[in-house]
């Protein structure tokens, strides 16, 4: 009956996520590497620049489950983590909050009207600033990229270099830049 116990708990334990991002009073998942800020766009990106960092915005929602498959699968994996915490400034969006964003554009709106502006539709959502960002252009033309949706490990740490060795701008499409990096070629 012991052994029967002990590989009982083994398998539940092993069927348990490795890592639970906690819950914020928001119903969002809070990791340590998301900036609490004003969500002021221009201040955001000053301060990643700053920092020497990109600017990252990643939109949420309460309950979502391909969000808690991103923290649970992705953002806990321990390379992705560094690469995210090492060259990245976070900023956390709520696709239905409530709180005011001003734009890059300097027009302020709650969270669920800028995510319309936007063009956010999905979650989690997450979009790309460059170091530089003109005047009068809104966040959603500024972006270099965004990835709606989950994706495993493999892409999320793809599109993380991508981003970080200006990809987008050499003319190389993401799709063959991963391609290129699972053929070697």
């Amino acid at each position: 009956m012991r052994h029967f116990l002990t590989a009982a708990v083994t398998v539940l334990t092993l069927a348990l996520p490795a890592f639970s991002a906690e819950l914020g009073d928001d119903g969002l998942h809070k990791e340590p590497w998301f900036r609490d800020t004003f969500k002021d766009m221009r201040e955001d990106l000053a301060e990643a620049n700053a920092e020497g960092k990109r600017l990252l915005v990643i939109w949420e929602q309460r309950g979502c489950i391909y969000c808690t498959k991103m923290h649970e699968e992705v953002y806990s994996d321990p390379a992705i983590r560094a690469q995210i915490e090492e060259g990245y400034f976070v900023v956390q969006m709520n696709l239905f909050g409530d709180v005011a964003i001003t734009d890059f554009d300097g027009e302020s709106l709650p969270e669920k009207e800028m995510a319309m502006k936007w063009g956010v539709m999905f979650t989690p959502t997450m979009m790309f600033f460059p170091e530089e960002v003109s005047e009068g252009i809104p966040a959603n033309r500024a972006a270099v990229a965004t990835m709606p949706g989950a994706f495993m490990k493999g892409t999320t740490g793809a599109l993380l270099t991508w981003v970080q060795e200006h990809g987008y701008e050499s003319g190389v499409n993401f799709q063959k830049y991963v391609a290129e990096r699972v053929t070697g070629q």
